[in-house]
């Protein structure tokens, strides 16, 4: 290999499916049933997250306190893979690891959210009573905890990484381009080692209303993601994924296991008219060379009404692929979504069920991605 080669040494991945690169391994390998809520949330499925040992990964009650749970399920995850790549113990190698994180918004208190609405209907000023309550009963660090970039923060602090970190926002896109900017500083010689990655909680009445407010969400029972013609839409998972990246060299010098090549990682946003999503993707791949017949095809495909369809058509042009839908195992996770695919294909391809896997994913809403992992 190339030294600037982008290798994939450590992969941490917690959701309904549980934890670890086994169980997503295992779960993959067999197609194993998925794990969905449809009455916490009715009329709308959610993949709700296996129950995790918070300490072994944050080990001090007061940081799993301050955080939000998908902050929590980002750390927990981000622990993992370091923990996988042989790097928990490696301050040095910490000192330097520059981190990149796809992040969502904070998520709401429900319970002053109601107060607020039910006393503004009888309220005789209702705009003199919204700011009194907003500043009355929005602690100041509920709005602390919000910030998206405070994800990348407590990965530092619990877990002594003190590289430079970036956090992107905008939904799967996020997503996309965390894994694509970390790929292209190490091949580019910039950076050698990358801690990349994201985490969504899915059991959130906010953003399920968000979703619904633009018709984006699946009601009733579960369906396969690439069969839901009688009812499109989303049914969201609570997964955390994070992937240690590496040169080449750096991981051949420290005698790391290596899981995969990551060789391309690209990015698109059409303008959503019918069949520019499947333009897009199909001109990113059509980058990345031949592909081999028989590579398994992982989608982060959404379900979304359109969208999914021309995803789909994508991938039945790839030769022979074997299709597999990261929603019909764990949900949709947004912003986190794209690293769960790529890291359930480097999975893959540790176990020995590929050689090669494409991932590929375009968003509910904006924005297209996909990449291609090789046997190292």
């Amino acid at each position: 290999m190339n030294p600037h080669d982008v290798v994939i040494t450590g992969i941490g991945l917690a959701s309904s499916l549980g934890e670890g690169l086994e169980a997503h391994a295992q779960a993959l390998a067999v197609g194993a049933a998925p794990h969905t809520d449809i009455t916490s949330f009715a009329p709308y499925p959610v993949h709700p997250l296996k129950p995790l040992e918070l300490d072994r990964q944050i080990p001090k009650k007061s940081d799993q306190r301050q955080m939000e749970p998908w902050q929590r399920l980002g750390v927990y995850a981000a622990g993992l893979a370091l923990d996988e790549a042989g790097l928990k113990q490696d301050v040095e190698a910490k000192s330097v690891l520059q981190v990149i994180v796809a992040a969502g918004g904070g998520e709401r208190d429900h319970a002053v959210d109601g107060a607020i609405l039910t006393g503004l209907r009888g309220a005789g000023e209702p705009g003199a009573f919204l700011n009194e309550r907003l500043m009355g009963d929005l602690r100041p660090t509920l709005f602390l905890a919000q910030l998206s970039n405070l994800l990348a923060g407590n990965i530092a602090i619990v877990h002594g990484v003190t590289g430079a970190s970036r956090t992107f926002m905008g939904e799967e896109q996020a997503g996309v381009d965390a894994i694509r900017t970390a790929h292209a500083r190490i091949a580019a010689g910039q950076a050698e080692v990358m801690l990349v990655g994201g985490a969504y909680n899915a059991e959130r009445r906010d953003m399920l209303l968000l979703l619904e407010l633009g018709g984006y969400l699946r009601k009733g029972e579960f369906a396969p993601v690439f069969a839901r013609e009688d009812a499109p839409g989303l049914i969201t998972g609570s997964a955390g994924a994070f992937l240690v990246l590496e040169s080449a060299a750096r991981a051949a010098a420290r005698g790391a296991k290596v899981h995969a090549r990551l060789s391309h990682v690209a990015a698109a946003r059409s303008k959503r008219q019918p069949g520019t999503v499947e333009a897009a993707l199909s001109g990113l791949l059509s980058g990345f060379g031949a592909i081999a017949p028989g590579a398994l095809a992982i989608s982060a495909a959404t379900g979304a009404a359109g969208v999914t369809a021309e995803e789909a058509s994508v991938i039945a042009a790839l030769p022979q692929a074997r299709r597999v839908a990261t929603g019909d195992l764990v949900g949709h996770a947004v912003e986190a979504a794209f690293p769960v695919s790529v890291a359930l294909a480097a999975a893959a391809i540790s176990a020995g069920q590929a050689k090669e896997a494409i991932v590929t994913g375009a968003g509910h809403w904006r924005g297209e991605g996909a990449a291609r992992l090789v046997k190292a």
